[in-house]
């Protein structure tokens, strides 16, 4: 989501009504977990198997089409290398990258005899069709790509259509979303008139039935591609998803808009102990678990295909810190437990949202890689494409968070959180079958509000990188088994994760 204010002021009761539906889960699950914390013994891992493989493309990036040439650069034949190394090391195969939001309404393609309208903010071009198709072949992975249809146009939609099918190719295209977050049509500004007149998208009152029947209307025009949808960030039109997809059977991917915690009012502010409470994540993902049921029931996968942190812009001094990286190792965790297909995390080029920010002097590209990137990157690393979530079971409490995964080539990953702000948590590991020795990777930071000093396995990216990758020493701590069962010690320090990995 991008910080124009007709998407903020909606968002915020939306964002509202979630944290009301979710923050009853995450207090009940506090509650049970804190019941059980003083019970003696140590966690158990597996061996059964905890809901479905993680798919391909699971961790994903999103951004407006404004920002293509931001990030990937100009040129086709010489993309910014540090950012598809970035991209390819949360998805080294089949990779998902979203490029769409607020933009794909306020963008055209144009179409033949037609007036250029009052309302385009962004004309796609023939090179930015070629700079997305060099980008989908560089990260081996393909695109979902927002269509305008806040102008209710099929001659717009399908010259946008037409000119993505045939300059970036259907084997690079994952789905055609039409339009973004179109409950908000009625209700904010889509443009101004010279005469500064304000213009809505739908009329005031438009509903969801309406959506559904226009969307249809539109998608018979569009080529024979996969379409997604509903593109929705709003909790009551989520709830209409069976009907849907009911009447489109032409969207393949069900898409929805998610933010834990939002600041579109401006004396609203959120807290990392708010990001960092299971609301964010194990509420956040329970809420969003229906929803998987309905899609799977029609065949198709669910994906949030925009995600971060704070909603309307982010929050300075939060949204930048090391906060949002032991939140976003956390969540995935939870959205893959409930089957969500994949995550498209939201960057905005020069705002506290960012997941990187590159410059180019003298051909040559470098890039900053913000605190929020690097959790992503410990989850790529904990569970890639074909793990299996494991059952874990026993003693654990605020602010200790417990994941394992099993890799398809048969390594267990057990990542331990620490959310807190202070103090180091003792954790016993039983791990039947488990190998008599393993290495501990950390992801630290000097505490939760860090914006800098970051590493990951005693790496980081630095105030600069021109690889994409981690740089320094590898810094891994050897861990023996103890007992019959294999049972591991491990100390996680307050705002720190720890991943053992046996086998």
């Amino acid at each position: 989501m991008t910080v124009p204010i007709r998407r903020g002021l909606l968002l915020a009761a939306l964002v509202t009504l979630i944290a009301l539906a979710t923050i009853a889960v995450g207090r009940a699950r506090s509650a049970a977990r804190g019941a059980r914390a003083s019970a003696a013994g140590a966690i158990t891992i597996g061996p059964g198997a905890a809901g479905t493989p993680v798919d391909p493309g699971f961790v994903g990036v999103s951004f407006e089409q404004t920002a293509l040439e931001t990030y990937a650069g100009k040129n086709p034949d010489a993309l910014n290398p540090v950012f598809v190394q970035l991209l390819r090391s949360l998805s080294p195969r089949d990779a998902v990258v979203r490029i769409g939001g607020d933009s794909t309404d306020w963008s055209w393609y144009g179409v033949p005899g037609s007036k250029h309208p009052q309302w385009v903010r962004y004309t796609l071009t023939p090179s930015w069709m070629a700079i997305a198709h060099a980008l989908a072949t560089a990260v081996s992975g393909r695109l979902i790509l927002g269509v305008n249809f806040e102008a209710d146009s099929a001659a717009i939609a399908r010259a946008e259509a037409d000119a993505m099918v045939k300059d970036i190719g259907t084997k690079e295209i994952d789905a055609l979303e039409l339009g973004n977050e179109p409950e908000l049509y009625g209700s904010f500004n889509w443009y101004r008139t010279p005469a500064h007149v304000g213009v809505l998208g739908r009329p005031s009152g438009w509903d969801f039935s309406e959506y559904r029947q226009q969307f249809g209307t539109i998608a018979k025009t569009l080529p024979d591609v996969r379409l997604a949808g509903p593109s929705t960030g709003s909790l009551l039109w989520s709830q209409s998803l069976g009907s849907f997809l009911a009447a489109n059977r032409k969207v393949a991917v069900a898409t929805l808009h998610r933010y834990p915690t939002q600041r579109c009012v401006s004396t609203t502010h959120v807290s990392a102990a708010q990001l960092l409470s299971q609301s964010s994540s194990d509420g956040l993902a329970d809420s969003v678990a229906p929803y998987v049921k309905t899609a799977n029931g029609f065949g198709d996968p669910l994906r949030l295909d925009e995600l971060n942190a704070v909603s309307c812009g982010g929050e300075q001094g939060l949204s930048n810190t090391f906060a949002t990286s032991l939140w976003a190792l956390d969540a995935m965790f939870a959205l893959a437990r409930v089957g969500v297909s994949g995550v498209n995390f939201h960057t905005t080029p020069n705002s506290v949202n960012q997941l990187f920010s590159f410059k180019q002097a003298g051909g040559q590209w470098a890039g900053q890689v913000s605190p929020l990137y690097y959790g992503l990157l410990m989850f790529a690393q904990a569970a890639p494409a074909g793990s299996r979530l494991l059952q874990v079971a026993g003693p654990r409490s605020e602010p200790l968070r417990v994941w394992a995964a099993r890799t398809p080539t048969g390594q267990t990953h057990v990542v331990v959180i620490n959310t807190g702000a202070s103090g180091a948590a003792a954790v016993t590991l039983r791990i039947p079958g488990g190998s008599r020795s393993g290495f501990v990777e950390r992801l630290t930071a000097p505490g939760l509000a860090a914006t800098g000093g970051i590493t990951l396995g005693g790496m980081s990216f630095g105030a600069s990188t021109h690889t994409g990758t981690l740089a320094g020493t590898p810094r891994l701590t050897t861990v023996a088994a103890q007992g019959s069962t294999p049972t591991y010690s491990l100390s996680v320090p307050a705002a720190s994760a720890a991943m053992l990995t046996l086998g």
